[in-house]
């Protein structure tokens, strides 16, 4: 029986480490924290229960198709609710709830801009057709070779794909309103750059906000890591939950071996892994520069330096004595200047002067997230990778700020009644996912970033390594991420049959 060993258990990791063990590999996964998830773990304080990173689900025919190609359907491990409105976006003119049912939001559309309905139905067809090509054949690809792309489906539909046109102009081909316009390019706001520098194929991310919806996992979403976590372990695969990866010890052009520091009854333990491959799910930067001895990196730290970063953020996890009126469940505010935010995040980086922020509802949803009579609240405001002046000061002012115009705009005064609070930002990704440069959210889907020209799923220098993740192929997100251990996967047993 052949042998992995998986270096964190992320989402891509555990994709990668359950499709393995479906073929009969024998799969060790290495954990640093506590508990499976990587970036979406989860704490409880005083009775809340705090999903840590992840609190969008889209796409979820991705999650559908996963457990799928196990036997089992997402029901079999959580409850989806579909959230109606799908979001409230608030403007410096007001709010504008985005309803889950298409005929309305075209209305709503229409009310807003004459002739933009019909416009909302070119843009979504266009739309639909980069999703089914873009989530259905190009994010399977595992960007090895320009030889991938020899697909007559993929030449034929390359224009309609839209790769060399940005998403700004795109959108504005098809709106002039400013609130419709802003309201289409958000979505690419995930994908880690600005509107003018991410290409038109994501346009495939509106087809999945307004045709699949926006969903919610019912206890959280740290329910999609336990479901994975589960499912590995049904499949076999073993464990080891406070497990540093310390050094990868190559021989020749292999790895032969991890050696990890793991952490038991307080007692830490130094712990030698041998594996026929060894597949890297944490910080993909971290482990060639941290893990790796120079002669077995694949990328020159200039490289490294060139690669253009999604954002990193500045998180409160918020408890409040008291339930909120007139909120929905997820909420944007965009009643700041749009492009100065965008603008300090990737052509000028610094702290925000007057942030955009979105806020997670979710006790709003799901009772069982904060005690009865309370709710619970998670700000998010994206700020720069690579910022190093992260303190406790700085992040006490911008949360002021934010709560600030938080009670003003929404006529909901929290200040006096929040009973937990716990911040999170660039020191504490790096800390606790040795991310580079603090990213969030991992390597920014810009076109020269893009499938063959990201950081390649293999190691150049050791044959039995592989990557996944957000920092490889197909990109940030969480259902990318199922998809890189997929593809990853796949790579493997092809290459050890």
């Amino acid at each position: 029986m052949k042998k992995a060993i998986v270096i964190g258990s992320g989402f891509a990791g555990m994709s990668a480490a359950t499709f393995l063990a479906k073929e009969g590999w024998e799969v060790d996964v290495l954990e640093k924290h506590a508990v499976p998830g990587g970036r979406a773990r989860v704490f409880k304080e005083k009775g809340f229960t705090f999903d840590m990173g992840p609190s969008w689900y889209w796409m979820p025919d991705v999650f559908d198709r996963y457990f799928e190609c196990f036997g089992k359907k997402v029901s079999d491990y959580y409850r989806l609710i579909r959230l109606d409105p799908s979001y409230r976006v608030y403007y410096n003119d007001g709010p504008m709830d985005v309803p889950a049912d298409y005929e309305a939001l075209k209305k709503l559309f229409e009310s807003i801009e004459p002739g933009s309905s019909i416009k909302l139905d070119a843009f979504l067809k266009e739309a639909a057709y980069k999703y089914q090509v873009g989530i259905h054949k190009l994010v399977h690809k595992p960007g090895r070779s320009v030889t991938e792309f020899l697909d007559m489906d993929l030449a034929k539909g390359l224009f309609r794909l839209d790769v060399f046109t940005s998403m700004k102009s795109h959108v504005r081909k098809y709106f002039s309103n400013p609130r419709l316009v802003q309201l289409m390019e958000f979505p690419v706001l995930f994908l880690g750059a600005l509107p003018s520098e991410i290409p038109a194929l994501y346009s495939l991310m509106n087809y999945a906000d307004i045709k699949l919806g926006t969903w919610y996992p019912h206890g959280g979403m740290f329910n999609i890591a336990d479901a994975m976590y589960k499912l590995a372990t049904e499949l076999g695969v073993k464990f080891h939950f406070n497990c540093d990866a310390e050094k990868l010890i190559p021989h020749n052009k292999k790895i032969k071996k991890i050696i990890a520091t793991e952490t038991l009854d307080g007692k830490q333990i130094k712990k030698e892994f041998e594996a026929d491959v060894f597949v890297g799910g944490a910080d993909y930067h971290f482990i060639e520069t941290q893990l790796l001895p120079e002669s077995h990196q694949s990328y020159s730290a200039e490289y490294w330096d060139k690669r253009v970063m999604a954002p990193s953020c500045l998180l409160y996890y918020v408890g409040l004595n008291k339930k909120l009126t007139g909120i929905t469940h997820h909420s944007l505010f965009f009643d700041v200047d749009f492009d100065l935010h965008g603008k300090e995040i990737y052509s000028n980086p610094q702290w925000p002067t007057e942030p955009l922020f979105y806020v997670s509802a979710p006790s709003q949803t799901d009772n069982t997230v904060a005690p009865e009579g309370c709710e619970n609240l998670f700000f998010l405001i994206p700020v720069a990778a690579g910022l190093n002046d992260d303190n406790h000061e700085l992040r006490e002012q911008y949360f002021r700020k934010i709560v600030d115009r938080y009670e003003k705009i929404t006529g909901n005064y929290i200040s006096e009644s929040i009973i937990f609070k716990k911040s999170y930002a660039v020191a504490d990704f790096k800390r606790d996912y040795n991310a580079f440069k603090g990213n969030a959210y991992g390597l920014a889907n810009t076109l020269w970033q893009t499938s063959i020209l990201k950081p390649s799923l293999k190691s150049k220098k050791a044959d039995n390594l592989y990557y996944t993740g957000q920092l490889t192929v197909p990109g940030p997100g969480v259902p990318p991420s199922l998809i890189s251990g997929e593809v990853v996967s796949k790579e493997i047993i092809k290459a050890f049959k």
